[in-house]
């Protein structure tokens, strides 16, 4: 029974040929992969249960046969209205407003706001999750403190906000009339949950810079999850652009330098969790893409999957016994109480920005804004933790952003020129 510990403990040495840092070496429980597996076990005892009960209804025919209290719930978890929308011209967004000459002064404002409410609430994030991820809290002259472990409390504490938050504003606000099924958000909240996972645990082996870059690399699997998922189909710009983007990581992962930062070493470790991170953010807005077919706004979707991220994760904590454990933690240590609730205010605050500004200036500007803030928290990271950057690397970055805003301009030009199209014709559908 001791076995598997100790092989899976060993792992990350026989695959780096490297000596394991010492604070990742205290426990193998504390080893990323064993926690995955403790993780989705939590997971699995809340799904597969659930997976029954709807096969069950399913079977029993309950949408016809079903009366009593409970019908009402149990017809909107498992069957929903099943009414679809038409497809809008955004795929999943209301259509939004065009400026007006009378209101220029207002849509400037609009967008100054927008952009200083991403940039402030992700570059805040980031500078956080590094943060708490990568240093320790008590530290003293005669004591060296000790590091925060558990990334799934971190993920609880994330979505129980934005389940808050997102709740309120669909209570505060006319929604449209809801159509489907609730299980179905348990989909992406999974996916969600375990990209949010490897996100944070990514830090404890690789720096933040190179984690920033891998999301930017995300396009070529999340085209190959468009094929595969929703079956679409790519212009030759959008495989160029992919290319360039896997260049530039390339450049700058592969690039280094003898006095390069301890903590900016690649391991194998933090290469795997990143193909994780992308491979379930990816499956996530393909996801999503698909769910929004119903009825539903931005909101609702928010609401929807952080409903099942809470269920999850609080039931994968407490089962493990670490619920408590991240509480005492807490107590022990009120500058991590502070960085734990600022960064989910940031994450549930900055979705809010994120659908108020698709809905008032389209994905394009979105898309601008948060590249910049990409480059912005590389160069934050970089001047606040120290990392360096060799010239082979600085060129990768430039690669990457490039290949961007490059995607960005020519998506606006395929938009207009889709509008010019024939009724019948319709244009390719886009990442």
């Amino acid at each position: 029974r001791f076995y598997l510990p100790l092989v899976l403990a060993s792992l990350p040495t026989m695959a780096t040929g490297e000596e394991v840092p010492l604070a990742l070496q205290e426990s193998w429980g504390d080893f990323w992969l064993f926690r995955f597996f403790v993780n989705a076990a939590g997971y699995a005892s809340i799904v597969v249960p659930g997976y029954l009960l709807i096969q069950y209804f399913k079977r029993r025919n309950y949408l016809e046969t079903g009366r009593g209290i409970c019908f009402p719930v149990i017809k909107s978890c498992v069957f929903g209205s099943e009414v679809k929308s038409v497809h809008q011209e955004d795929g999943s967004l209301p259509p939004r407003a065009e400026p007006t000459e009378s209101s220029t002064a207002r849509q400037v404002f609009k967008l100054l706001f927008c952009a200083a409410g991403l940039q402030v609430s992700y570059l805040t994030w980031g500078v956080l999750q590094e943060r708490v991820m990568t240093r320790t809290y008590g530290a003293t002259e005669t004591d060296p403190g000790e590091k925060f472990k558990d990334s799934q409390f971190l993920v609880f504490m994330n979505r129980i906000l934005a389940f808050t938050v997102a709740g309120l504003y669909c209570a505060l606000t006319k929604q449209p009339r809801h159509g489907a099924p609730m299980y179905k958000y348990s989909f992406a909240s999974l996916s969600n949950i375990l990209s949010s996972w490897c996100q944070y645990e990514a830090l404890k082996y690789i720096s933040f810079p190179t984690q920033v870059l891998a999301k930017a690399s995300k396009v070529i699997p999340v085209m190959m999850m468009g094929k595969l998922v929703s079956r679409k189909s790519y212009e030759y710009w959008e495989y160029l652009t992919a290319a360039l983007i896997s260049v530039g990581v390339s450049m700058f992962l592969l690039s280094s330098a003898p006095n390069r930062h301890v903590s900016t070493v690649t391991t194998f470790s933090g290469v795997v969790l990143l193909a994780g991170y992308i491979i379930f953010d990816s499956f996530t807005s393909n996801w999503q893409d698909a769910l929004f077919t119903y009825k539903m706004s931005p909101v609702q979707m928010m609401f929807g999957v952080n409903v099942f991220s809470c269920l999850f994760t609080v039931g994968s904590l407490l089962e493990q016994g670490a619920l408590l454990e991240s509480l005492r933690f807490m107590a022990r240590h009120s500058e991590f109480t502070a960085h734990a609730v600022l960064l989910s205010v940031c994450s549930a605050f900055g979705q809010l920005f994120i659908f108020y500004t698709i809905n008032q200036f389209g994905a394009a500007v979105f898309t601008i804004i948060m590249t910049l803030r990409q480059a912005f928290a590389i160069l934050l990271s970089c001047l606040i933790y120290g990392h360096t950057v060799t010239v082979v690397g600085g060129l990768g970055i430039a690669v990457v952003f490039m290949a961007l805003f490059l995607r960005v301009y020519a998506r606006s030009r395929m938009k207009k020129r889709s509008k010019k199209l024939p009724p019948g014709e319709t244009p390719v559908q886009k990442v």
